[in-house]
């Protein structure tokens, strides 16, 4: 057995037994804000874990991705999915609903030997403060469904992908990034965003920004907007980065550097520089990209625009 194929099976119980042993006694988690960095299990479980458990008492995970590859010489794994419980008590401000809550989550773990040295977090607490009643945004610019997984029922990968289609996958995502990067900050066409996309494309991105589908759809509810904002963004310095199978992760912390030039989300620009959180993970179908999960801690750009998503609620 490959070490990531090792990884991925004597993570995922134990990741879905909420066991904190599972992580090395100076694990380091970085995490969605307003939580950001916890040093060690003790800080950790203090901080991330038993907050979360007592807003979601019969909390359990919707694992919809185990994926795992290498990445400037460590071994990486990275789940993805929902949490899903009553929300109970008050998580990070966010009011409980006393009824059944779905929080969207991806997590990419450095791992050595079979144990989480370090972590990157998103939640998607804009969508979690959505189905509480008090988003601080009045509708995303696409649609906002209880985002599914991958369309193939195929994401949780517990036996040993081919290599070579690992690193198919992978150029794939690469060379799409390399057409994101010849913008010519004029028309979005480009891009030739055609040449790497299925034309029934689905891009699942955060609640503010929500889903579309389909190359012109990305391009209205997500590129569109995003490229008024920050027309000089910069990509490209990533945590981990890998292709398994027909799936590809790409995560960053930051992962773009831009100039807030323009409005976005109904916030002014600020004229100065911005970093942003960003994890992907692409699907694909033989030389096309087809589905693509994504998530920005967008309430930390916006503590960076000086706007606190988090001021108008209760707590």
């Amino acid at each position: 057995m490959d070490v990531h194929t090792a990884n991925k099976r004597a993570l995922l119980p134990r990741l879905r037994a909420f066991d904190a042993g599972v992580l090395a006694d100076d694990a380091v988690f970085h995490v969605y804000h307003p939580v950001n960095d916890l040093a060690g299990r003790a800080e950790v479980e203090a901080g991330y874990l038993a907050p979360l458990r007592r807003a979601f008492p019969d909390i359990e995970r919707r694992d919809d991705f185990l994926l795992a590859g290498r990445w400037q010489e460590s071994d990486w794994v990275a789940t993805a999915g929902h949490y899903c419980g009553t929300f109970a008590a008050p998580f990070l401000r966010i009011p409980p609903t006393g009824g059944v809550a779905w929080l969207r989550f991806v997590e990419v773990f450095r791992v050595v030997e079979s144990r989480v040295a370090e972590a990157y977090i998103h939640l998607d607490l804009i969508d979690l403060m959505r189905q509480a009643g008090c988003s601080p945004f009045p509708r995303s610019l696409g649609a906002d469904p209880l985002v599914p997984g991958p369309c193939t029922h195929d994401g949780i990968l517990l036996d040993p992908q081919d290599p070579a289609t690992s690193e198919a996958s992978l150029a794939l995502m690469q060379a799409m990034g390399a057409g994101l990067r010849s913008y010519d900050g004029k028309t979005l066409d480009s891009m030739g965003m055609e040449r790497f996309w299925s034309e029934r494309m689905l891009w699942y991105g955060p609640c503010g920004i929500g889903s579309n589908r389909g190359i012109r759809g990305f391009q209205t509810f997500h590129q569109g907007p995003f490229l008024h904002a920050f027309p000089d963004r910069v990509g490209g310095s990533h945590q981990a980065r890998f292709g398994d199978g027909m799936y590809v992760l790409s995560s960053g912390w930051p992962s773009v550097r831009a100039t807030f030039a323009g409005h976005w989300l109904g916030q002014a620009p600020t004229g100065g520089p911005v970093t942003m959180r960003v994890t992907d993970i692409w699907r694909r179908e033989g030389d096309k990209l087809v589905e693509n999960w994504v998530l920005i801690d967008i309430p930390d750009v916006m503590r960076q625009a000086g706007r606190d998503l988090f001021a108008h609620l209760p707590g």
